[in-house]
């Protein structure tokens, strides 16, 4: 019998994949305004890091809204 996990650890799954990629892209955006890590306070980098993973977040929204229109045949009024 085959084991699934429960949703919890889905969503939990989940949100730590994209923590991981918000962490990548407050590193890249960082290094790209010519900065280190080290001239950040914690708190600084925690914010960044939060604006990345909102970003994510509204890109994940945006593209499932454009897949369900896709579904149903709403690309034609996009």
């Amino acid at each position: 019998m085959k084991f699934i996990p429960s949703p919890r650890k889905w969503r939990e799954k989940f949100r730590a994949s994209i923590r991981d990629k918000a962490i990548s892209r407050a590193q890249t955006r960082i290094l790209l305004a010519g900065r280190k890590a080290e001239d950040f306070s914690e708190h600084e980098l925690e914010i960044i890091v939060c604006e990345e993973e909102s970003k994510i977040r509204s890109d994940i929204r945006e593209k499932g809204l454009i897949t369900i229109a896709a579904v149903f045949g709403l690309g034609w009024w996009l």
